[in-house]
Formats: C-alpha cells, structure tokens, sequence
C-alpha cells in the first residue's frame, strides 16, 4: 500500500498523518510506503512547522529532515490513496486530478468518526486536536486496508 496524504503548505497535517500512520505500521510490521505533500506551493522546502514537531515529539514520533514538496501529476499514478485533510484539500485534489478515474482521492474523516474535517491548526493553533483526529484517522485507514 502506498499512501500520500496531502494539506496546504505540507508543513502541519499532511506530516503528521505522514509521520503517525509510519509509527503504526512499524508497530505492525507493515511495509506500507506513506509519504506527504503540499496542495499549494507556499511551503516548498521549508520544515515542519515547529508547533507540529514538538507535538509529535510528545508522542516519541520525530519528523526530522522532512521539508515540504508540492504534489504532482505523476503522484496520482504512483500512489494507491491520496488524502486530504479538510474541504479546501478536497476541492483542489478534484481539480488538479479531475477525473478521479481511479478513485484514489479520499478525506482523512472517511476512515474515523473525527468530524467533518481536520482543521489546520496554523489557525487553530490547537495541535492536541489535530493529533488526536490525525491518530484516529490514520488507525481507521490501518484497519480498514492491514489485509491488502
């Protein structure tokens, strides 16, 4: 299974999905390749946000090294799922890979009961949140596909 997860800027959400789901399918033993991406292009090369770092590092979870990149084109065929994280992600999905012919566009809250998105928590400023809807998430994703 390969799984790119997608927000805004890659420098919040999107990381920490990506970061989160690698914690669970190393305590699984899976070899599933999980990756994230940017929607847009203001981000680019920049870190994760240091907010977002220390709340993963709360969880024993480190992200070093990773910048932001932009989605691209070729992404869409590469990976088995692409998830965004709140109604802005899924529009722009929709448009940079519009026909979904694959069905490989999804929202993160398909998976969990987490509400109707995962807010971004640069406005939020609420990263406990983020992190806990992020962990259901990522644990109902993990569920549904562990057999594939």
């Amino acid at each position: 299974m390969k799984i790119l997860f997608l927000c805004h800027g890659n420098i919040c959400r999107s990381p920490m999905a990506e970061f989160i789901l690698k914690d669970l399918c190393r305590k699984e033993a899976l070899s599933w390749e999980i990756a994230s991406a940017a929607l847009t292009s203001e981000e680019i090369g920049n870190p994760v946000y240091p907010p977002a770092r220390r709340k993963l590092a709360e969880y024993g979870l480190s992200c070093a090294g990773k910048t932001a990149r932009r989605v691209t084109k070729a992404d869409y065929e590469y990976y088995d799922l692409l998830i965004g994280m709140d109604r802005e992600n899924e529009w722009l999905m929709q448009r940079l890979f519009a026909p979904d012919k694959e069905r490989k566009l999804h929202m993160l809250k398909e998976y969990a009961e987490i509400g109707r998105e995962v807010d971004d928590p640069w406005y939020t400023g609420d990263f406990e949140t983020t992190y806990r809807k992020i962990l259901k998430g990522c644990e109902g994703l993990l569920e549904r596909y562990r057999e594939e």
